[in-house]
């Protein structure tokens, strides 16, 4: 079964001409602004956290922040969407892979379970905070979110037109209800609990999959 632990590498090089790091020297500044902003997030609450907190915590100015987010609200929009972006990428391998149309359902179901639990603080962050977001930047998250709820439910309808998955309820209906199991799962799942994020992965998995049967 799929697990997550996917890391992008670290790089490193020289400066570019304009006075733009490289890849190199750009990324540990805003992985680290992500993380100390992930850390006070869930600590003091959005509300609560100055972008002076965020840079004192990261180690840089507030103009090296700029450099990379335009305010406090890309931050938390940015904690989240580097999750579904590679939730959405791990899908798209899913769902492309050979093999019979219900494995690859219960493994993409699985693997969401399991890179959300692995990624759980920012996505508590976010739900909690997402209402506080610009208008503009909820927008563009809640397009993300949908495409790939979109592409799973393709995976439901390429099911359901081979015969294979129960037909009379609607494929948006299906994953309307597993994503709201999905997003939930911020209120009660705690790491030290009894069950792994992959088994619970694989009860929602056997659950989706026993209310697909015709």
């Amino acid at each position: 079964m799929a697990r997550s632990g996917v890391r992008e590498p670290a790089t490193t090089g020289e400066e570019r001409p304009g006075g733009r790091p490289p890849m190199g020297k750009d990324e540990p500044v805003r992985r680290r602004l992500l993380a100390e902003a992930t850390r006070l997030f869930a600590e003091k609450g959005f509300e609560s956290t100055s972008v002076q907190e965020i840079v004192a915590a990261a180690g840089v100015t507030k103009g090296a922040m700029y450099h990379y987010f335009g305010s406090k609200d890309d931050l938390l929009r940015e904690i989240y969407a580097r999750v579904l972006r590679m939730q959405i990428e791990r899908l798209v391998r899913f769902a492309d892979a050979p093999g019979p149309i219900p494995d690859r359902v219960h493994a993409a179901a699985v693997d969401v379970i399991v890179t959300t639990v692995d990624n759980l603080d920012d996505s508590k962050i976010f739900f909690r905070s997402m209402h506080q977001l610009a208008p503009e930047n909820q927008k563009a998250v809640r397009a993300e979110r949908r495409r790939y709820h979109e592409r799973f439910r393709d995976l439901l309808v390429e099911g359901q037109r081979a015969g294979v998955f129960r037909d009379d309820v609607p494929a948006d209906l299906v994953v309307d209800f597993f994503f709201g199991s999905v997003h939930h799962l911020g209120t009660w799942y705690h790491t030290d609990g009894r069950l792994s994020g992959t088994e619970v992965g694989r009860h929602f998995a056997d659950l989706l999959l026993a209310s697909l049967r015709p």
